[in-house]
């Protein structure tokens, strides 16, 4: 982008918003810093957007130009488009409009109008299948190595948010400090993108680890987090390792159990590591207990729901050797 000359327009558009970025940085470093506004369609109509690039014409702006950034154009209307429309028809010399959107476009209105007017860039990841490749990718654009099993293992457990992967190689990349990096550094280190409550919970109470899974209830409650929701995962994970642990008595390993249970290595990895810490019998009465807790929670017991999943918690992962905990 810094050898062409700059269009009065520009569109930043789909999933691969960590190129967005870089591509937003190098159209920054054309102007200087007094040169630069950053607003949020959140706030901001296309009738403030105008204005801001108009203010270059009324007062004489910066020698070099000016550059108006919007962030989050998805949300703009009609109304908006139209007065983006209307000024691009005579823009100001000198001044740039940058348009972000950070999730999915409504239609294809404004890329057809900035198209008309100016440069749309497209950005996008791979499908779920593919999104591996692109990890990869990232790795080695930033000389960091990782093989493709690394790549895999991160999909696994981040999701598929671009930027969540990002942050998450640059994480690895800092950590590693030039040597290679295994799928077992990225299931140790990596962190889980969506439901990091959930998941905090599940790995606590497969580590057999009760202070902790307290510890992570307690910080759930306060994040917010409905205690039918966190029964709902806990009871859905024991299920998981109950049948886990029965298909690796039959001498399955992790690959047949993710394709059995259709799901991808990394959860059924864990299933198999919490199935050796907990016997069949345990995994059999904590599945019980956790459908008195399903009861519980929908009304038969007086007590709060939060109460009722804390005493539940400790019923299923202490030992016979571990006092009961208070509550």
């Amino acid at each position: 982008m810094s050898a062409e000359p700059l269009q009065s327009v520009y569109l930043f558009t789909g999933s691969d918003r960590p190129k967005h970025l870089r591509a937003l940085r190098r159209l920054r470093a054309r102007f200087g810093p007094e040169a630069v506004e950053q607003l949020s369609a959140e706030s901001t109509s296309g009738v403030d957007a105008v204005a801001a690039c108009n203010a270059l014409g009324l007062f004489g702006g910066h020698e070099g130009g000016r550059l108006v950034i919007v962030e989050g154009v998805e949300r703009w209307r009609k109304a908006d488009l139209e007065a983006v429309e209307s000024y691009l028809a005579n823009p100001v010399e000198g001044a740039v409009l940058a348009l972000y959107a950070e999730a999915p476009l409504r239609g294809a209105t404004l890329a057809d109008l900035v198209a008309k007017h100016g440069q749309v860039l497209d950005y996008n990841v791979p499908r779920p299948n593919n999104l591996h490749r692109w990890v990869a990718g990232e790795f080695k654009r930033l000389d960091i190595k990782a093989d493709g099993e690394a790549s895999r293992a991160l999909v696994e457990i981040v999701g598929e948010d671009s930027m969540a992967l990002s942050n998450e190689i640059l994480k690895l990349g800092s950590w590693a400090g030039g040597e290679p990096i295994a799928r077992a550094d990225v299931e140790r280190l990596a962190a889980p993108a969506r439901e990091s409550a959930a998941w905090a919970l599940t790995d606590a109470w497969g580590a057999r680890d009760l202070p902790t899974l307290l510890e992570a209830c307690e910080l759930a409650f306060e994040n917010n987090k409905e205690p039918f929701l966190l029964a709902v995962t806990l009871a859905s994970h024991v299920g998981r390792v109950r049948t886990a642990q029965a298909m690796a008595e039959e001498g399955l390993g992790v690959r047949d159990v993710a394709a059995r249970l259709k799901i991808k290595e990394f959860p059924a990895r864990k299933a198999l590591q919490h199935a050796d810490r907990y016997s069949r019998a345990e995994l059999d009465a904590a599945l019980v207990r956790l459908a008195e807790l399903d009861a519980a929670i929908k009304g038969a017991s007086r007590l709060s729901s939060e109460l009722e999943l804390l005493r539940a918690l400790i019923d299923i992962t202490r030992t016979a050797e571990q006092p009961v905990a208070a509550v």
